[in-house]
């Protein structure tokens, strides 16, 4: 992980150069989704004040680079610096306790009930001291700078009150700079309903007043997240107060995410494409009508293979489905400490490649470009290099960037390189 203190910097000696910028710009959709716009050759990148400059041949620098700094670039394959839009970094400890139900036959519902899951995530936030809760963020944020991202949504969720949400919040923006990464907070306050509401009468009434009226507004007043999230799912959140929520978050002005259609068609993809979300995640059920209702609202589908993998579930959900019908594709690692304890982007790409219908260049393109797009980050500057684009980098041990999903498992980015000022 390198931070160049440098305004003017060359990364020489590349392989080759994943642009991820085709002429056209924007989002990779469809057919596009292959054009990742590689360079070959003896290659290099300008970077001035955190920005790229130059793209192309070392023989062709530009002479305004002779006293530049330079970074010996190993002939590695250079992509830009991956986005990784959907993650929950906010956690105290691992449930590899529950892994072992999991095995033995438990389900995620069946964990749920018995005071695991997302109660267990809950309890250990609520224990932890500021100081361990800022720790262990970074601590999570940093496990997938290693695997090559260095943009990261962020969501809460496992406060489940006004005082640990804003905790969470609070956490995810701090860790950011201490692992110079760029975090997007969103606010998962409907996440799950937490236990004290569950025993009283009126309860689940209770805490979505709780969240609509208080949390999400005190998230604003601070400004602490620029997304709202809610996990629309049977024994959690039901469409119509989804609907509920989703009203009251747009009103005060933060963007819309929703978990949607993870374990049955709950028409909650439909309802983000209703109401203009940045995107929809999971939809191994998702149904045609909404998938139609998600192209024609340009609302992101953000796929989570690691979360249908260690869940084992039966149904991944249809990438190639969504990419024939020009819907923007994007994947995330879902990187939580229960049904998703995968910080390894590649392997989030080869589960994709393997059970999704996507192709390497395609999964590569949800990773990086689209994902932008499903944070609604300007896709001039984030997840592409060209003149413009934010100076960070990936850097992969790999002769040509096929091979970054196709060695499944193992962490074939060798460095990620940033420059100063690429934050700003």
């Amino acid at each position: 992980m390198t931070l160049i203190d440098a305004n003017k910097i060359v990364i020489e000696n590349l392989r080759r150069i994943v642009t991820c910028a085709p002429g056209e710009g924007g989002p990779l959709v469809g057919w596009r989704m292959r054009n990742l716009a590689t360079l070959a050759g003896n290659l290099c990148i300008g970077v001035e004040d955190g920005r790229v400059t130059y793209v192309g041949e070392r023989d062709e620098l530009p002479v305004a680079f002779a006293d530049a700094h330079t970074h010996d670039g190993g002939e590695f394959v250079c992509t830009p610096g991956l986005i990784d839009c959907h993650t929950h970094p906010a956690f105290v400890r691992s449930r590899a306790d529950e892994f072992a139900l999991r095995l033995s036959g438990a389900t995620y519902e069946e964990i749920a009930e018995a005071g695991g899951g997302i109660v267990s995530s809950t309890r250990a936030v609520r224990e932890s001291s500021d100081e361990e809760l800022a720790e262990e963020t970074a601590r999570n944020l940093l496990r997938l700078r290693r695997h090559g991202v260095v943009v990261a949504e962020g969501k809460s969720g496992y406060g489940l009150s006004l005082e640990h949400e804003l905790r969470q919040l609070r956490a995810i923006r701090d860790a950011a700079a201490s692992a110079n990464m760029v975090t997007v907070g969103t606010c998962l306050a409907a996440h799950s309903i937490p236990v004290e509401y569950r025993e009283q009468s009126g309860g689940r009434e209770k805490y979505l007043e709780l969240v609509t009226e208080e949390i999400l507004p005190a998230v604003v007043d601070e400004g602490l997240a620029e997304r709202a999230d809610i996990f629309c799912e049977r024994n959690v959140f039901e469409p119509d107060e989804t609907r509920r929520f989703a009203e009251r978050a747009t009103e005060l002005g933060l963007r819309l995410t929703i978990h949607a259609d993870q374990m049955s068609d709950s028409g909650a993809a439909g309802i983000a494409a209703e109401f203009g979300a940045d995107s929809a995640d999971h939809l191994e059920y998702l149904s045609d009508e909404s998938l139609q209702a998600m192209r024609e609202a340009s609302t992101t589908a953000v796929l989570l293979p690691g979360s249908t993998y260690v869940l084992k579930m039966d149904q991944w959900a249809d990438g190639l489905r969504l990419r024939e019908q020009d819907v923007c594709v994007a994947l995330a690692t879902d990187f939580n400490p229960g049904s998703s304890p995968v910080a390894n982007p590649a392997f989030v790409m080869n589960l994709a490649v393997m059970h999704c219908g996507l192709k390497p260049t395609e999964a590569i393109a949800a990773f990086t470009v689209n994902a932008a797009q499903a944070l609604r980050l300007d896709t001039n500057e984030w997840g592409v290099i060209k003149p413009g684009s934010r100076a960070a980098f990936a850097l992969w041990d790999v002769d040509h960037e096929r091979e970054i999903p196709y060695y499944a498992g193992s962490n074939m980015c060798i460095e990620v390189v940033t420059c100063q000022g690429w934050r700003s």
